[in-house]
């Protein structure tokens, strides 16, 4: 279904092939596939106040991938010869479902790296889950990482996002990744009135009180996104942007990136063009890899505001 909540961007966006004003919309090839992502499902331990998937304890629109359905998709990687260097995990909260460790050491087994987005908070904090990752990083040195969501590098701010007592407990397992030598990143949120240098300083700041050997200044390290605010208006990106951009088609994720979902009540998953895009049916492009290989038409707000105009990226 259509996303109806932009309403700055009445009239937009309703086209895929013509703008509002006519012009030809822009598109964005598979040129370089190099991230697979697997979302998990949408339930998730808490209930963020911002979450751009909706993902909660009750939420399970996107229900869990199973181990087999994602070894599948694993073996068309090889099927479709993609220079994948990356499984990406994402949820809702991944170590909710029962599948992931599974599905991690599947993805490991076959020599790629693991990208897994986490709260770090009580499901990945559960003994076998603890004992699973620290298995899988002894087996795989290097080759997987743990990124965890901080909304903000004050507990105050982050508690306003996800529920009090939240900040304290995904630092408690930030420390626990830190003492199994697993390595760590961070995703948060340039919060409203704050610049992006402000926002580092922060983050540098409470790695350093808490040991956190965690680069706060690398932007693949500490990921930073901008608030999702989806009341404002943005431009329709047109084959002319790339030009009046200086923008390739190449810089945007959905040049070198797909994502597994599993609807409820589906048979069978499908492949979506973007992470931030799980409900639109518009960007669904078949069950297989080989379906996923068309071109993206940009025709969603998202696709201006963060991924050619902000630049955004999910992957490491």
């Amino acid at each position: 279904m259509k996303d109806q909540h932009f309403n700055a961007n009445a009239g937009k966006f309703q086209d895929p092939l013509k703008t509002a004003d006519g012009q030809e919309r822009a598109e964005v090839a598979l040129s370089h596939p190099e991230t697979l992502w697997f979302n998990t499902g949408t339930l998730c331990n808490i209930t963020c106040a911002n979450c751009y998937i909706e993902s909660s304890p009750d939420n399970d629109a996107l229900v869990y991938l199973t181990a087999p359905e994602a070894e599948d998709y694993l073996d068309q990687i090889g099927e479709r010869n993609w220079p994948i260097r990356e499984i990406g995990l994402t949820g809702g909260e991944p170590f909710m479902n029962p599948a992931t460790l599974d599905i991690i050491e599947a993805a490991l087994a076959r020599g790629y790296e693991v990208l897994v987005l986490s709260n770090a908070m009580r499901p990945m904090q559960r003994p076998r889950i603890k004992a699973g990752l620290e298995r899988l990083n002894a087996a795989y040195p290097g080759k997987l990482t743990l990124r965890v969501s901080i909304d903000h590098f004050s507990p105050e701010v982050h508690d306003l996002e996800r529920g009090k007592g939240s900040f304290a407990i995904t630092l408690d397992g930030m420390r626990w990744l830190r003492d199994a030598s697993i390595r760590t990143a961070v995703a948060g949120r340039i919060a409203f009135g704050e610049g992006e240098g402000d926002t580092r300083a922060g983050f540098a700041r409470l790695y350093a009180e808490n040991d956190l050997k965690i680069d706060a200044q690398d932007p693949g390290i500490t990921v930073l996104f901008p608030e999702m605010d989806m009341n404002v208006e943005v431009p329709e990106i047109t084959t002319a942007c790339w030009g009046i951009l200086n923008k390739s088609p190449e810089d945007v994720m959905c040049s070198s990136s797909r994502m597994v979902v599993k609807r409820k009540g589906a048979a069978r998953p499908v492949v979506l063009a973007c992470t931030l895009l799980a409900y639109d049916e518009e960007f669904e492009m078949g069950h297989t890899l080989e379906e996923a290989e068309r071109p993206v038409r940009l025709n969603h707000p998202h696709c201006a505001k963060f991924c050619v105009l902000g630049g955004a990226s999910c992957s490491a």
